[in-house]
């Protein structure tokens, strides 16, 4: 009697497991910050600015937060004050 083999062969199916679609990972959930928590960024300033922040001593980071922050204050509100029927 002959041995059957060790694993029983079927083209068809091991076709399909070579080419079975790939499954993306799904996006890391971000978790929201605490409110009034600083985060640590990298970005561009114009020499000019920066010179401007800078020239005031110490604290210029927190100027310019402070500025960055009146703007979106004001955007904000701006973008509260607009009509829901904009024609």
């Amino acid at each position: 009697m002959a041995n059957p083999p060790r694993r029983p062969t079927n083209p068809m199916a091991a076709a399909e497991a070579a080419f079975k679609p790939i499954k993306k990972p799904a996006a890391p959930v971000r978790e929201t910050a605490a409110p009034n928590v600083r985060e640590l960024v990298s970005i561009r300033i114009d020499r000019a600015v920066l010179d401007y922040f800078q020239a005031d001593g110490s604290g210029w980071q927190d100027r310019i937060n402070d500025a960055l922050r009146a703007t979106v204050q004001k955007r904000i509100a701006a973008e509260n004050d607009r009509p829901d029927d904009i024609t």
